[in-house]
């Protein structure tokens, strides 16, 4: 099993939605797919919880976290294990922490049948963020082009306990960032010139892939209220009988594939709207 985890150290970044949708490709590509939210918030489960094709875990990413001897899950279609409001009080049981990251990991082996794992984390790092990455074998940072959030890219990368190298080095060596996605992009001036500043600075570090001519293409979710519509609605965005999810999907499925393609998963399936 290849596990992902979507990290920032700010909320507010789409990066549930990414979650879910990137789920949905997954499953439509024939994968057996787990979901772990760990984000007390719960965005990621809700709409997953209500979409037909998903199974709910009879159990909460908060029990993974401090129980190592759950029930096994059939590796099929796409499974859920929804967050839960107690994940707010694990920071500050610091006696725990070990237990917490070492009972993820165990979990993350015994369902080692499915394809793919998804972990979607908490927007402040803590406990359960860094039990993610310690985990997992890819690391995807969705940003949005504010400047806040390009003033963050710093401490997601370098932060002293949290940071994505502080982490590799020290814990997982086998992490790979897969790269800094910019979401929730708007066509406006002020978003191209902080896209533009981005890749200047942080070129090498965002999600990318080369044309056909050998130039450098970088990967980027434009802002589009249909992936809102079919989150609010449960379903995948293809599924979203609507011109614009149709629109909204043609640009959104090569990054998906982008994605892929760094996680070494095979597209087996075209799915157009």
């Amino acid at each position: 099993m290849k596990t992902l985890v979507l990290a920032n150290q700010k909320g507010g970044v789409g990066k549930s939605a990414l979650a879910t949708q990137l789920a949905l490709y997954l499953k439509h590509q024939g994968k057996a797919v787990l979901v772990i939210d760990l984000d007390h918030q719960q965005n990621t489960s809700r709409p997953l919880r209500d979409n037909p094709v998903v199974t709910v875990a009879g159990f909460t990413s908060a029990d993974v976290l401090t129980d190592p001897y759950l029930v096994d899950l059939a590796p099929t279609g796409l499974v859920l294990i929804p967050g839960h409001d107690s994940l707010t009080q694990f920071e500050r049981r610091r006696e725990e922490h070990n237990a917490f990251a070492t009972n993820l990991r165990n979990a993350l082996k015994s369902h080692a049948a499915f394809d793919v794992c998804i972990i979607d984390t908490n927007p402040n790092p803590d406990i359960r963020y860094a039990a993610a990455l310690i985990s997992a074998d890819y690391v995807l940072a969705p940003i949005q082009l504010n400047q806040e959030a390009l003033e963050g890219i710093y401490g997601l990368i370098n932060h002293p306990r949290y940071g994505i190298t502080r982490i590799k080095a020290a814990l997982n060596p086998d992490l790979k960032f897969l790269g800094i996605l910019p979401n929730l992009v708007e066509p406006t001036p002020f978003q191209r010139t902080n896209l533009q500043a981005l890749a200047a600075k942080f070129g090498t570090r965002l999600l990318s892939r080369r044309d056909d001519s050998g130039a450098i293409v970088f990967g980027f979710i434009p802002k589009r209220s249909a992936i809102a519509e079919a989150q609010a609605a449960s379903v995948f965005l293809p599924d979203l009988a609507k011109t614009a999810a149709r629109d909204a999907w043609r640009e959104i499925r090569p990054v998906f594939d982008m994605i892929l393609k760094g996680m070494d998963i095979a597209i087996t399936k075209e799915i157009d709207a």
